[in-house]
């Protein structure tokens, strides 16, 4: 299953310190880690919210690969328009989710408020 992250600035530095083969742990308020399913909805984000709830203005758009058996397990959220699909991975399970990842994560989209 292709699926999209958009992130700021600290967590991508987080990502690349990881080999871009994994996404790091949440913060205690961070209880989901909620990759989406189409790259439309992950540019809205990154667009709209990251540039403007990050220090440095910018948000990014990452695309990443996991097992389509593993992702079985979770179950599609749609928590707006139809296309804005989620899947909500518990923040205890994201060192699984990370061992899940087929290949590298991949920055293909970047945005700026500056």
């Amino acid at each position: 299953m292709v699926l999209y992250r958009p992130v700021g600035t600290a967590e991508l530095m987080l990502i690349e310190k990881m080999g871009y083969r994994g996404f790091p742990p949440r913060l205690p308020e961070q209880p989901i880690f909620y990759p989406v399913l189409n790259q439309k909805y992950a540019q809205e984000i990154a667009e709209r919210w990251n540039v403007k709830d990050t220090s440095d203005h910018n948000g990014y758009v990452t695309r990443f690969e996991v097992d389509d058996d593993y992702c079985s397990q979770f179950e599609i959220h749609i928590v707006g328009r139809k296309y804005h699909q989620e899947l909500w991975i518990p923040s205890e399970e994201l060192e699984i989710f990370n061992q899940h990842i087929i290949g590298s994560i991949e920055v293909i989209a970047a945005f700026s408020n500056k």
